[in-house]
């Protein structure tokens, strides 16, 4: 039995296994015009660093700690860090802090909250940014133990993993949110871990292979 962390984040007691890679896109962005800026993902950051680091002058919002963190670490202006790992909710946290102000949301190619049309509908002058997007990483030839556990990040790599293998009766789905175990096959159940971290689902998962 054992645990395939579907995310190149290391952890002890976990197998990697990455089911998507990242391909930034690159703009030219006049980041003058902008009072804010609002990041859903590292991915974002490490996109748009790569190619204007003009955004480290500007306030950013960011959702959940991983966002946060590497928000300082690459030296930007981090000033809110969203309570809730939900984009819609952190779209209406963000309301009363950005209304008024022109905004850039700096985002993925695919993105599953409604945080967009929530901002502008509530008087924020938002405008968006694809700086990066997500692809399947090839097939790789693994065969896994019964009783495995699965640990999903995004709904992407649910996408990926069920393009590149078969799911078993024996296996068991541990996702990051409710956002991500919806985007699992309706057949397959899932665990959702109480705080919504790659940690805390690994250690939900730990607990799944002491009870097989």
């Amino acid at each position: 039995m054992s645990i395939y962390l579907l995310s190149d984040s290391h952890h002890e007691g976990v197998v990697n296994l990455p089911q998507i890679q990242i391909n930034y896109i690159k703009h030219n962005i006049d980041f003058s015009l902008y009072e804010a800026l609002i990041f859903t993902s590292k991915n974002g950051i490490k996109a748009t660093d790569s190619f204007n680091q003009n955004w480290k002058k500007l306030p950013s919002y960011a959702i959940g700690e991983i966002t946060a963190k590497t928000i300082l670490t690459f030296g930007g202006h981090l000033v809110y860090t969203s309570t809730s790992a939900y984009g819609n909710n952190f779209a209406k946290e963000l309301i009363s802090l950005l209304k008024g102000k022109k905004v850039l949301f700096l985002r993925a190619k695919e993105v599953v909250s409604d945080l967009e049309n929530i901002l502008r509908k509530n008087g924020v002058f938002l405008d968006s940014k694809v700086v990066y997007e997500t692809l399947c990483e090839d097939k790789k030839m693994i065969e896994f133990d019964a009783d495995s556990v699965f640990v999903f990040t995004s709904p992407s790599t649910v996408k990926c993993f069920f393009k590149n293998y078969k799911w078993k009766d024996s296996f068991k789905a541990v996702c990051i949110g409710s956002v991500t175990a919806k985007a699992l096959p309706l057949h397959v159940e899932s665990y959702i871990s109480e705080k919504q971290t790659i940690k805390a689902s690994i250690d939900l998962a730990k607990t799944l292979i002491k009870q097989s």
